[in-house]
């Protein structure tokens, strides 16, 4: 199979589908490996250094796409990205399509077949080509929110650890998946007051076990999360359904109610966010305030710590990969059942039932 990586395009996006240690993998399998001109510059990843494991470089994405059967991505295609898939093509990429719907109109169009890393699953019910990306949204949202509360962001002007004599600042996290895990991991490191809400007993009763105490834990119920968001210093929105659009758990009226100064950061933003006021910023302006709330909604986090988002994703991406190259999409989502939950799109059809129902769109099961 013909592999192609067209260099990332979205705004302070550096980070690339294939590493030149991976494409080597698909290399060693039998495959060609395609790569746009600079695709990895951003990270330190030279030309040289893909084709040194035997990769083709090529001077522009219109030639990847045109010469490649499977375009490996990290971010979802921008329209004129889409224009150039055709159903010959299998994408493989994040997609996030339920707030996408310009986008998933554009991948119906075009015919191609689009795996999400988003929605492809485990045994254990988990989402393993979304957690690594997930770890590095949580740890950076509490970078990010403890970043935001200073008082030239916009902040309350607080050090989210306090000193002694005052206190930390109060944070709270709305769900305690991958994201909410990692983002309670850096904000305890930190010295932060912080309170997580979920609810799934099961979910909190692994937090308990795992902070011993230095978290509060509490079941969420609309009446609970509402008191401890308008006490929040920060709140960081890190609530999933997978390929479904977020719920919006924190209200406009909530926020106007909320602190001077307070923090929100919505890691759910790819997913259509978390609070009701957010909409999608980039790292170039990467948050507004509403009634004096700064809100950080950067829909690709990752992105900033792109070298080390990167290699993660790489680590996980990879096996499905390969599957997919070595025995086409159709042996290999038969093969497993959880690669066949990633596929979105196919054959001019939404063949996610999540992403139809929260489009309005028609939904048609998948047929391999």
């Amino acid at each position: 199979m013909i592999i192609g990586v067209p260099k990332e395009i979205k705004v302070h996006e550096y980070r690339v589908g294939l590493t030149p240690a991976s494409a080597s993998e698909f290399i060693r399998n039998g495959h060609k490996v395609i790569v746009e001109r600079n695709a990895g510059a951003g990270i330190g990843l030279s030309d040289d250094d893909y084709l040194t494991v035997g990769c083709e470089i090529v001077a522009t994405a219109e030639e990847v796409f045109k010469k490649s059967e499977m375009i490996v991505k990290v971010k979802e295609p921008q329209l004129h990205e889409c224009a150039m898939l055709n159903k010959k093509h299998l994408l493989y990429t994040y997609l996030h399509l339920a707030a996408d719907p310009a986008q998933t109109d554009a991948l119906v169009k075009s015919g191609c077949t689009a795996i999400a890393y988003e929605t492809v699953t485990n045994s254990a019910g988990g989402l393993p080509l979304l957690a690594p990306m997930s770890e590095v949204a949580g740890r950076m949202s509490i970078q990010a929110g403890a970043h935001a509360l200073e008082k030239a962001s916009g902040g309350r002007g607080i050090l989210l650890g306090g000193v002694p004599g005052v206190a930390p600042a109060k944070v709270v996290i709305i769900g305690g998946g991958v994201s909410g895990m990692n983002a309670a991991e850096m904000a305890v490191g930190l010295g932060a007051d912080v309170s997580i809400f979920d609810r799934n007993i099961d979910v909190l009763r692994r937090l308990d076990n795992r902070f011993r105490g230095s978290v509060k834990t509490c079941y969420s119920t609309a009446h609970d999360l509402e008191e401890a968001v308008l006490e929040a210093d920060l709140v960081i929105g890190a609530v999933l359904v997978a390929g479904a659009a977020a719920p919006k758990l924190v209200s406009a009226d909530m926020v106007r109610r909320m602190k001077n100064g307070a923090v929100l950061v919505d890691i759910a933003i790819d997913q259509g966010g978390c609070f009701e006021n957010s909409h999608p910023t980039t790292h170039a302006e990467p948050t507004f305030i509403v009634d004096g709330v700064v809100h950080y909604c950067v829909a690709n986090m990752p992105g900033a710590v792109a070298r080390t988002s990167t290699f993660a994703l790489n680590n996980a991406t990879l096996p499905f990969g390969l599957a997919l190259a070595n025995k086409g999409w159709k042996q290999a989502c038969k093969d497993d059942a959880h690669l066949a939950n990633g596929v979105n799109i196919s054959n001019g059809h939404i063949t996610y039932e999540a992403v139809a129902r929260d489009l309005g769109k028609k939904y048609t099961p998948l047929d391999i």
